[in-house]
């Protein structure tokens, strides 16, 4: 099966709240209506902070999703996008979703004349990693979080 992707409508908030709170619940963080509608308003709002990205199976269906942003890189002198969310749902895995999306987001950075994408993700999300590890080239950097 080949996926495609696509930008999600403002009229698609309920398909985008299914694959949004799959990835609440893979990640053990379910996603309440306060925050959900708070993520919404950002994806919708006209000067948007934050990209949404469907990945569509041939019958035009949502399987998967992403979120994307701009990010300054000021020691290289260029800016990045930034993948917050990566989601395929469960029944569509393995159908090269994740795959089209990340393809679709190196892409965008190309055409935008953007340095890199890059994202985080969880040290035993195996599955993922093994598409990441195909894609993509794994970092020497380590994440921390400052709690204010």
């Amino acid at each position: 099966m080949t996926a495609t992707v696509r930008r999600v409508d403002d009229n698609e908030f309920f398909t985008w709240l299914d694959l949004y709170a799959g990835y609440g619940e893979f990640y053990e963080t379910p996603l309440t209506d306060e925050k959900a509608l708070l993520v919404w308003s950002w994806l919708t709002d006209s000067s948007p902070e934050l990209t949404a990205y469907f990945a569509v199976n041939e019958a035009g269906e949502p399987i998967g999703l992403a979120h994307v942003r701009e990010f300054a890189r000021p020691l290289d002198g260029s800016r990045g996008l930034y993948l917050d969310d990566l989601f395929v749902s469960p029944d569509a895995r393995g159908e090269g979703a994740a795959t089209a999306l990340l393809e679709s987001l190196r892409d965008r950075a190309r055409a935008e004349g953007f340095s890199v994408v890059r994202w985080i993700t969880a040290k035993d999300n195996e599955t993922a990693r093994r598409v990441y590890d195909r894609v993509a080239e794994k970092t020497k950097w380590v994440t921390y979080d400052l709690v204010p």
